[in-house]
């Protein structure tokens, strides 16, 4: 019996996540890239010549965390920023082709890692679960969208 959602769902949640970031981490440090710089270039191989204000809705941080993990992404070569045409003062955001590589390279990895996070649950479990956590999103933005805009999957 559930006797409070905070402890049984809400920390569950948080505990889970919390060991997908650490073995996601660790696992990804031979690629010399931590699991934020990885959604960030993975979206900009998704979404090539985007701008860092649309950018930031998608990877769901603000503009100055993005802006410390794309400098580091340009150190890297994996990104290059260009000015746009239409807004000077703005700058359109690419993967580079060392950017594209190491997506190719490190995406196939990450999908063994998380073979190897969810064998042995049941595909439908696993729908289930993929469900539920969109339903719980959805109310998530429901609620947000009160107070601003929410990104929905």
């Amino acid at each position: 019996m559930i006797t409070s959602l905070d402890k049984s769902i809400g920390m569950s949640i948080n505990y889970v996540n919390r060991k997908i970031q650490r073995f996601l981490s660790g696992n990804l440090e031979s690629y010399d890239i931590t699991t934020e710089q990885w959604a960030v270039l993975l979206k900009l191989v998704e979404k090539e010549g985007i701008n860092q204000k649309l950018l930031s809705k998608e990877v769901e941080k603000d503009q100055a965390t993005l802006t410390r993990i794309l400098d580091i992404l340009e150190r890297k070569s994996l990104i290059i920023r260009k000015k746009c045409d239409e807004d000077r003062r703005s700058f359109l955001i690419y993967a580079t082709d060392k950017g594209k590589k190491l997506k190719k390279e490190v995406y196939p990895f990450i999908e063994e890692l998380f073979k190897d996070m969810i064998y042995g649950i049941p595909k439908e479990q696993l729908d289930l679960f993929v469900d539920i956590l969109d339903k719980i999103n959805e109310n998530m933005c429901t609620r947000e969208q009160k107070t601003k805009q929410c990104i929905k999957k």
